[in-house]
């Protein structure tokens, strides 16, 4: 799909889709090729079986299960991306079929997890590509300082009004 929209748009500005390919970043394709593998090898060690089973047992108390899951991923997500971090919680979730609430709360943890570092998110490894491409940089510890004063709070404050206020 993304491939014809560039085609599409290409033709419509009449202009080479070249020009546009040598502003892609290729080397972020292995990386996301090496996330769905980290995934299935999870997968493949009964990982996410255990980690459902662990959820299904945590749910007789689904605000107490909820603010930890959604916290512990949002963590997870910056030490092994919030792709195959969602990914394993997808299947953990699949096969668990806990309550709605944490399953709000575990997506609240991926999506706000990753702002703590800049390893946490792909979308945040991409910009930072392009912003490093326009001469700017960002670093490992200005992103990381900046990530712990504003994620853990929006983190906490989003959980607690998803398990308290919903």
């Amino acid at each position: 799909a993304g491939l014809a929209c560039a085609i599409g748009v290409s033709l419509f500005a009449r202009q080479s889709p070249l020009g546009l390919a040598r502003h892609i970043s290729w080397g972020v394709l292995p990386l996301v090729a090496g996330l769905f593998v980290v995934v299935e090898a999870v997968d493949r060690t009964g990982a996410i079986g255990a980690l459902a089973r662990m959820l299904s047992q945590a749910t007789a108390q689904p605000a107490t299960t909820a603010l930890a899951a959604g916290t512990v991923l949002a963590f997870v997500c910056n030490i092994m991306n919030n792709l195959p971090a969602g990914l394993v919680a997808a299947g953990t979730v699949a096969l668990a079929h806990p309550p709605r609430v944490v399953v709000d709360a575990l997506l609240i943890g991926v999506d706000l997890g990753p702002n703590l570092s800049i390893t946490g998110s792909l979308a945040t490894i991409l910009w930072l590509q392009v912003i490093r491409r326009e001469g700017e940089d960002v670093g490992f510890a200005t992103f990381f300082k900046l990530g712990l004063i504003a994620m853990p709070p929006a983190l906490a404050l989003a959980l607690l009004c998803r398990v308290f206020l919903a």
